[in-house]
């Protein structure tokens, strides 16, 4: 069924498409450079992490790539949506549609797993140690691997039949309204209302283990951690992917000619773009929560941390001849760099740059 003609009903073609496209490509613009500085950084960070299982890094790392992958095709689509016209062939343009719900539900099954790790760490403690790591790997790989597979449909359903349009303008495959009707739905409850059912029991849970009496001061700040990491995917989840899932059947209503009245067929069609751009806002949002939430990633991106990290790198870089690296160590406010070859050690002021 061709989601255009439907459209013509009540909406002048022209108004919306020129609607749709300064939407995209404004808020796209906007999420680029922010999305790409934050998961990258997040990605550097979590790496000397990446073995704290009580912090659920391991699901953080899986957040930041999903997150990547959709913000590193946004060139192309603001490309698309600002020349009106697409010049990358149609395999190009079906991997990146793909890759968009590809990075809305797998960001919503991390959410989902961080809430729940976080959560059952602070309720039972003793099952959920370090012996796990092998039990997260295990649920990141098979959480991609479902979430590729059950978003396939989104780019079968779709034709490229013109070659120079893209995104907004594919048009749907025609199918019978039992199966659209069967898709959206399984998309609805599997991929929106079950993960938010579980990140707002975690948030109840975890905030119900703060009025325990029993509980000490140290597990009352740990909880207190805990649920500030649960609040924030519950609070991503509202404000990214609650929208979008609102408008996304009554979309699918409005291109399958079940909404006559034009007032509302043109409201949905108005609001269902600014709702799919606050779904691809998450790529933004995650890394504040890391950063609010997470004392490793302050703590690595503080002034100190960063000024350490690049020096060392430097000093690595101009020994890169040396038989082995050389290693910093502190004393009195300064740092010497000691070689595990000779006994001679460098003073060096940690401000300098290498010896020309």
């Amino acid at each position: 069924m061709n989601a255009t003609n439907n459209s013509s009903i009540c909406l002048d073609l022209v108004d919306l498409k020129s609607y749709q496209h300064f939407i995209y490509a404004v808020i796209y613009t906007v999420i680029l450079v922010p999305g790409l500085i934050g998961n990258v950084l997040a990605l550097w960070v979590f790496r000397a992490y990446v073995k704290e299982t009580k912090k659920a890094v391991i699901f953080m790392i899986n957040l930041a790539i999903a997150d990547l992958l959709q913000v590193l095709s946004l060139p192309l689509r603001i490309y698309y949506y600002l020349n009106d016209s697409w010049a990358f062939g149609s395999v190009l343009c079906m991997v990146c549609f793909y890759l968009k719900y590809v990075n809305m539900y797998a960001s919503i099954y991390f959410l989902a797993c961080i809430s729940v790790r976080r959560c059952m760490l602070i309720i039972h403690p003793l099952r959920y140690t370090s012996s796990r790591r092998r039990l997260d790997r295990g649920l990141c790989v098979a959480g991609w691997i479902v979430v590729f597979l059950c978003c396939l449909p989104f780019p079968l359903l779709r034709s490229p039949n013109i070659p120079t349009h893209c995104f907004s303008e594919l048009n749907m495959v025609e199918v019978p309204m039992a199966v659209g009707v069967t898709l959206v739905g399984a998309a609805e409850l599997l991929g929106f209302l079950l993960p938010l059912a579980l990140v707002l029991t975690c948030s109840w849970r975890t905030a119900a283990s703060l009025r325990e009496k029993n509980a000490v001061l140290q597990d009352s700040g740990e909880k207190r951690k805990a649920l500030k990491m649960v609040l924030s995917c519950a609070a991503v989840f509202l404000i990214c992917f609650a929208p979008y899932h609102l408008t996304f059947p009554l979309d699918f209503l409005v291109k399958f000619k079940a909404v006559s009245n034009c007032t509302i067929h043109d409201l949905i069609l108005r609001c269902h773009p600014v709702t799919l751009c606050l779904a691809s806002l998450n790529s933004c949002l995650d890394p504040i929560m890391y950063y609010f939430t997470t004392d490793e990633f302050r703590r690595r991106l503080s002034r100190q941390e960063l000024a350490d990290s690049f020096q060392l790198h430097r000093r690595l870089s101009c020994t890169a001849g040396e038989d082995k690296p050389l290693e910093p160590q502190l004393g009195n406010g300064r740092r010497t760099w000691s070689s595990a070859r000779s006994e001679e050690t460098v003073d060096t002021p940690v401000h300098s740059g290498c010896d020309s």
